[in-house]
């Protein structure tokens, strides 16, 4: 340990619940915090997943609890399933890292697909946290909300998913302010392009988007949109950070004594955070020109 530097909290003893852990970074998280020491409830939305990732299970400390951060019931009744398998010590840790992602250009994206992004990635992760504030604040525990780097930078054809990721960094920001004297850390963790399952889902959602507008409309976009598709998934498919340095990232927001307010996991998210802080509105405009053109 360095001197004068407090000593990270031990996992032992500690319950953590990860939200959408059935595939992905999520289910990379709650292995790696299992491993870590902490005993974790895996919030999935359907059986068969939960029990997969529970048989992958290094020590036998994961379970799994049905939870849609969209369906208020759903997710009270995993709040009582919680409560009831921790035997009164009281959860200590959430990480907020249900969600899914909407890439279509603005003009196509159905509002309704606009309220499911933000019900899911936004609204439901705050329901998630005011479920469970009562048990954090007696165990003075942990939130880790995890957004990406389009919570920086908002890309075009990813302007639903940015705005979903700009809201939720805000509520991070306002719950660590407003919990600090409750001795509740709240962070987030802003992993870069990772390749994981969602990538195909983008894609199959992407030209869905185009197909149920007018062609007038759809032709606009077509070509510079489909093109950044191709070269979105590409990249996560080059991407040099895994879904292991993501759960990493999510221990010490979980275990370090002084949490940071931001992890950002992968070069792009940290350029991202750098081109928001110092490059001025139409340099950036400049900057992303060419996925559109």
């Amino acid at each position: 340990m360095v001197a004068g530097r407090k000593p990270s909290l031990a996992p032992a003893g500690r319950a953590v619940l990860v939200t959408g852990a059935s595939s992905g970074l999520g289910e990379a998280c709650a292995l790696r915090l299992e491993r870590t020491g902490f005993r974790v409830f895996a919030g999935v939305r359907k059986e068969a997943d939960g029990e997969a990732l529970a048989g992958r299970s290094a020590h036998g400390r994961i379970t799994p609890v049905r939870v849609d951060v969209t369906d208020r019931a759903s997710i009270a009744s995993a709040a009582q399933e919680i409560a009831s398998l921790t035997a009164g010590r009281p959860l200590w840790g959430l990480v907020n890292n249900a969600g899914i992602c909407v890439s279509a250009p603005l003009e196509c994206v159905d509002p309704e697909q606009l309220r499911q992004q933000l019900d899911t990635n936004v609204v439901g992760q705050l329901a998630v946290a005011q479920a469970f504030l009562p048990d954090l604040r007696r165990s003075r525990g942990r939130i880790v909300n995890v957004t990406s780097g389009l919570g920086s930078v908002a890309l075009p054809y990813l302007g639903a998913y940015a705005a979903a990721q700009f809201a939720k960094e805000a509520l991070t920001d306002v719950l660590r302010r407003e919990l600090r004297s409750q001795r509740i850390g709240v962070s987030v963790v802003q992993p870069g392009a990772i390749m994981t399952p969602i990538w195909s889902k983008v894609s199959a959602g992407g030209e869905a988007a185009l197909a149920g507008v007018e062609e007038s409309v759809a032709e606009l976009y077509r070509v510079p949109f489909l093109r950044f598709l191709r070269q979105n998934e590409a990249g996560a498919a080059a991407s040099g950070t895994r879904p292991g340095d993501f759960a990493a990232a999510v221990v010490k927001a979980l275990t370090a004594a002084r949490p940071r307010a931001r992890y950002r996991v992968g070069d792009d998210a940290r350029r991202a955070g750098v081109l928001a802080r110092v490059l001025p509105d139409p340099v950036l405009d400049r900057y992303l020109r060419p996925l559109t053109d």
